[in-house]
């Protein structure tokens, strides 16, 4: 048991919360402690009875029967090792960037989900997370099922049809990977690659929340260098999760980590 509890304890913070309530909130529903209905997100129970919980119950509930445990298990590892990775790696250092961008991600698949009645999200904001992983490793290569071999710029969408394959559906992973790829495009391919303005940023409260900080344990991953804007090279301030004071990072001036 100590071995397992030194594991848990080695998770990064954010990831073994996040982690912990995924395996909680099923355990609970599938005890009977709470009815499973009560955790999922029913439009019509948020909009008219004010169910305020439900976005949060159905991003952390996953039933749990004989037919969808292995999924289930497979997903739980998922969040594991890419939530680690990404909070370790790209992120490492930046608690309140990385709570950012998974309350970015939720709150966009908690409308998809709102508008698609949608009554599960654990999938995917999972997905979204792991798509964000790949766009930053998108060169690395990557061991699946079987032996195949590509690279990390596959991997979400080599997951979704394995999801397929084993759960007779696509469309959680495919709006995890479309939000994953909206939250990559404001934050970092639109400003940093193509120059344009920043749509995404950070609130000043998060960094007082969870400031800045340095050490830990590298993991993979790097945000993509920034491409000079017109004011930056007159000496003007940063764009994206850049700039000055305030606890911000300055995504630019990162550096890789990994031996990747």
């Amino acid at each position: 048991m100590s071995d397992i509890g030194d594991w848990f304890k080695s998770i990064p913070p954010i990831t073994r919360t996040w982690f912990a309530a995924s395996i909680a909130v099923p355990f609970i529903g599938k005890l009977g402690l709470v009815d499973p209905r009560n955790l999922m997100l029913w439009p019509e129970f948020f909009f008219s009875r004010f169910h305020l919980w439900r976005p949060v119950t159905a991003t952390l509930y996953f039933p749990v029967y004989p037919n969808t445990g292995f999924l289930f298990l497979v997903n739980l590892y998922f969040l594991y090792h890419y939530s680690t990775r990404l909070e370790t790696g790209a992120f490492d250092g930046r608690p309140a960037d990385y709570v950012f961008m998974l309350l970015f991600n939720w709150i966009c698949i908690v409308i998809t989900g709102l508008l698609m009645n949608m009554q599960l999200l654990m999938i995917p904001l999972i997905m979204s997370v792991l798509y964000i992983w790949a766009q930053f490793n998108k060169d690395m290569i990557v061991s699946f099922w079987f032996g195949t071999r590509f690279k990390a710029h596959y991997l979400p969408w080599v997951i979704l049809a394995f999801n397929f394959i084993i759960g007779g559906s696509f469309v959680n992973e495919l709006i995890g990977n479309l939000v994953g790829h909206l939250y990559f495009f404001l934050m970092f391919k639109y400003p940093m690659d193509l120059g344009g303005r920043s749509f995404l940023s950070t609130p000043e409260f998060l960094y007082r929340l969870l400031p800045n900080r340095r050490g830990g344990v590298s993991g993979f991953g790097v945000p993509p260098s920034r491409r000079p804007a017109a004011q930056d090279q007159a000496g003007g301030g940063g764009g994206g999760g850049g700039g000055g004071g305030g606890g911000r990072h300055n995504w630019g001036q990162g550096f890789r980590l990994g031996g990747e």
